[in-house]
């Protein structure tokens, strides 16, 4: 379980960690071997490897000093480190380096950085153990020209010789730049404020962050979590069970959570067994969302999954979905109406989970719909009548009084808008309903800018979810997902694969799947939007560019996303 600490909790955690026997010597010895090895990995199996090590004055500098040491023991890796300044000659690791004769550049010794950009720019792989998670922004004097100087070296493009590139026109054309050297974060990107995120203008963005201990907020909030690359937590010995580490924190989402979370799955098993889900979606202009969605539940293990529908939606899909049934409810040319809340009411009392809002539009009718659903007044409200079967059917709605309860619900995309039309909305939902807003559809229900919201994404979930008493889950890169209690969780995916029309569509039919296979609606909520966004770099792979990627592409996924999880 991977928790997300703040820079004061880590180094309270640090502090306990020592005053145990885990002494910082020993934690510094450890945060290295971690960044050796994933180095090491890095590297195996190429040869005449070019390694080097960015070492600043700290605790980060020696992490850096204990990694690249043993990158120079455990392979034939040339190894070299540039000190941005002179390190006290008692310095066990510092000393550790100079004795075994490794190459040492001093930045007072290069007074126009001309080393230092050499040795950049012809690694294969940078270590950045420059400025770790103490860094107080903006970097100034010494340390701005350092980074600078980086990036100036990352920068630079070697053209190839001759007076220009030759054009296939049947071909993109092949320049031959010289390769980017692969950078790699020792605990966090240099010039990254771990705690809010904020990013310098000089940070150096990596491609990999090894961060120790947990995680921390400032690599998961934007725009420091661009720099951040791929994020790897490694405990370094810390024990779990210090009381430091027992702070109520949020959580940041693993494999190894969500594969725990996975309903069983037995061999003596009927489709009852794996529940029922209802899945209320679609419109004449939005064909395709309940299928989207209804698959998705489908394959995230639902026994048996209904779609209610408006009847030129269901004829346009039913011949090429077979899996789920059917319900057919009152609509107005297409568009869901008042009429067919009685409907769903009793239909939904036999099901494990419902799903109300994919491709439903915002047509004055389906709001009067979501109205009646959850038996709100319109006092002041002359909704519009349709006309034949829907006008009778609105009748009847209108002088029913129902107070059966919903089963686990799922509000999702124009749900949610018309949710936000409605005055004090959150008085009306059901206890833990999953709501799963984009950061638009949180502005309007929350009456706030988006960029507000961005600017505080974990602060808003969590604030919102207590004040609605609901999971709310934000979607974006690294999704945040709250509960009324105050538990939080972070994803570890940001990717451009899931910005795609229908993928929310995807999302909330696997929520709804696991809500119906007996998930409580917040870890129905992890586990889902976990699944979903691991199935969106897997769809990315088989497409070979995340620009390719459709909906449907991750639905198609899903099915190896569980065995990756399952055999991991």
């Amino acid at each position: 379980m991977v928790k997300i600490l703040s820079v004061e909790q880590v180094r309270a955690v640090e502090a306990a960690a020592d005053a145990s026997g885990l002494t910082y010597d020993r934690m510094m010895q450890n945060a290295g071997r971690a960044v050796a090895e994933r180095v090491l990995k890095l590297a195996a199996g190429r040869e005449d490897i070019r390694v080097t090590v960015l070492v600043g004055s700290g605790n980060n500098g020696g992490d850096g000093l204990v990694a690249g040491r043993i990158i120079a023991q455990q392979s034939a890796a040339q190894v070299r480190f540039y000190l941005l300044k002179t390190r006290d000659e008692n310095d066990a690791n510092f000393k550790a380096v100079r004795d075994a004769g490794l190459f040492i550049a001093l930045a007072e010794n290069d007074h126009d950085y001309r080393v230092l950009r050499n040795i950049v720019a012809s690694a294969d792989i940078v270590i950045d153990a420059l400025f770790g998670i103490g860094v107080r922004l903006p970097l100034k004097g010494a340390a701005e020209k350092v980074l600078r100087a980086v990036r100036q070296a990352l920068n630079d493009e070697q053209r190839p010789a001759g007076d220009g590139r030759i054009i296939t026109p049947s071909r993109p054309a092949q320049p031959v730049p010289h390769a980017r050297p692969y950078m790699v974060a020792v605990d966090c990107p240099s010039g990254l404020d771990c705690d809010s995120g904020e990013l310098d203008a000089g940070a150096i963005f990596a491609d990999e962050t090894v961060t120790f201990i947990a995680a921390k907020p400032g690599l998961l909030q934007f725009p420091g979590a661009a720099a951040v690359g791929e994020l790897h937590v490694a405990t370094i010995g810390v024990p779990n069970d210090l009381p430091e580490m027992q702070v109520d924190a949020p959580l940041l989402v693993d494999a190894e959570l969500v594969r725990a979370l996975l309903p069983p799955r037995t061999a003596n098993a009927n489709k009852g067994t794996f529940g029922k889900a209802l899945i209320v979606a679609g419109s004449a202009n939005y064909v395709g969302a309940p299928g989207l969605a209804a698959m998705a539940a489908y394959r995230a293990g639902a026994g048996l999954v209904t779609v209610g529908a408006p009847g030129p939606v269901a004829s346009a899909l039913g011949g090429h979905l077979l899996e789920p049934t059917w319900i057919l409810l009152p609509h107005d040319m297409g568009v869901l109406v008042e009429g067919a809340a009685r409907l769903i009411r009793q239909e939904a009392a036999r099901y494990d989970a419902l799903l109300l809002g994919p491709g439903w539009g915002r047509e004055t009718s389906t709001r009067d719909l979501l109205l009646s659903l959850f038996e709100i007044s319109a006092r002041g409200q002359q909704p519009r009548r349709p006309i034949g079967f829907a006008a009778a059917a609105a009748e009847a709605a209108l002088s029913e009084s129902s107070t059966a309860a919903f089963p686990p619900l799922v509000i999702d995309a124009d749900g949610l808008n018309l949710l936000s039309e409605i005055e004090n909305w959150w008085d009306k939902l059901p206890p833990n309903a999953v709501l799963t807003p984009h950061p638009g559809e949180m502005a309007r229900l929350a009456k706030m800018e988006i960029q507000d919201i961005q600017a505080r994404r974990l602060e808003v979930a969590r604030n919102k979810a207590a004040e609605w008493k609901t999971v709310l889950l934000l979607k974006g890169a690294h999704t945040v997902i709250a509960e009324p209690g105050g538990q939080t969780a972070i994803l570890p995916f940001k990717t451009d694969a899931l910005a795609t029309a229908g993928s929310g569509d995807v999302l909330a039919g696997i929520i709804t799947g696991l809500l119906a296979q007996g998930l409580s609606p917040f870890l129905a909520a992890v586990a889902g939007a976990y699944l979903h966004g691991l199935a969106g770099l897997n769809a990315a792979r088989r497409q070979g560019s995340t620009r390719s990627v459709v909906a449907g592409d991750v639905l198609q996924t899903l099915g190896e996303t569980f065995q990756m999880l399952e055999n991991a």
